[in-house]
């Protein structure tokens, strides 16, 4: 579902005579959240005011060559009256968040789906308005390359990747990242199928997520670009 407002193009906040504005809380990762691409390779900063430090930058494509998604947080319009959007970023570290200005970013798109792995338990559940709708047990890393705890989300869905059997039929790129910095493509932690299903649940990865190919193929047809993931 797209959130029918946009900024005014200045990137200031809307005028009274639009449909409506922006509210304060954009995402709250369980029932509700929404995201955006990026239209403009705009400044990330530290705080929503162009004198913030800058931590980043906006980009149009992901490690995969797909659009690049931006979970949105929350919205707020400083003393000159420009409005930001605060955003999780798909970046090291992990859980990093930055502001942009409203019009650096497309419209967005709502989704009220969320995901939670629990490395615990080796389990992963899907949740639809904050009601579980699927679970399934997963594999996730191994002591020395543990699965990264925190707020991610789901930037791209990959069919047949690489074409290695290794990945299954599916994989889900997230924003989160792997302590191994020199893993192929940046090293982004990915939710995947298996060739080795008697491996799951476990913890025989180097800090992806794996499924058994079934459990996969269920999964991604439920889950929405966008969509929060919760690791602990």
């Amino acid at each position: 579902m797209t959130l029918a407002l946009a900024a005014a193009a200045d990137g200031r906040a809307p005028s009274e005579r639009e449909p409506g504005s922006l509210p304060a809380r954009l995402s709250d990762e369980h029932r509700l959240s929404r995201w955006a691409h990026a239209v403009a390779t705009a400044p990330v900063r530290r705080s929503p005011s162009m004198r913030s430090s800058r931590i980043a930058s906006l980009r149009w494509l992901t490690e995969d060559g797909r659009p690049e998604v931006y979970l949105a947080l929350r919205a707020r319009t400083d003393a000159t009256g420009r409005l930001w959007v605060q955003v999780r970023l798909p970046r090291r570290p992990n859980n990093s968040v930055g502001w942009v200005p409203r019009r650096s970013l497309g419209a967005l798109q709502e989704v009220d789906t969320a995901l939670e792995v629990d490395r615990r338990r080796l389990r992963m559940r899907l949740r639809r308005g904050g009601r579980v709708v699927w679970s399934a047990p997963v594999g996730v890393g191994a002591p020395g390359t543990p699965t990264p705890a925190g707020r991610f989300y789901v930037r791209e869905k990959l069919r047949n990747l690489a074409g290695d059997p290794l990945y299954g039929r599916w994989a889900v790129g997230t924003s989160a990242y792997s302590g191994l910095t020199d893993w192929p493509r940046g090293g982004v932690v990915g939710i995947h199928g298996t060739d080795q299903p008697w491996l799951i649940p476990g913890r025989p990865s180097h800090g992806c997520v794996r499924l058994r190919n079934d459990d996969m193929a269920t999964l991604v047809r439920q889950l929405p670009i966008g969509t929060p993931i919760w690791i602990h």
